[in-house]
């Protein structure tokens, strides 16, 4: 399985109201996320937009970026960054270095 952590940077240039229009005409809140998909997180960063960490199998990256780039685009700029889940390593380092 694979992560991957989405900023879905508001549009600053567009209202609310705007990038919510944008979204519901595009389809995004019904096909976001794909099937098959897993949600991990998802925060609101005020001043920056929605952050979404993803986890799903290596084959539906494309289907994603796919999505995004038809759905999302034009309310958000986006940014994706390979993500991991760190915590088990650091208990490791921690528990070694006390």
């Amino acid at each position: 399985m694979e992560m991957l952590t989405v900023f879905l940077r508001h549009d600053q240039s567009k209202t609310l109201d705007e990038i919510n229009d944008h979204l519901k005409s595009t389809g995004w809140y019904k096909n976001f996320p794909p099937e098959g998909t897993e949600v991990l997180s998802w925060y609101v960063m005020m001043g920056v937009g929605q952050v979404v960490t993803l986890k799903f199998p290596a084959e539906k990256l494309r289907e994603i970026n796919a999505l995004i780039e038809r759905e999302a685009w034009g309310g958000y700029r986006t940014e994706f960054y390979p993500t991991y889940d760190y915590r088990a390593l650091y208990k490791q380092e921690q528990s070694k270095n006390s």
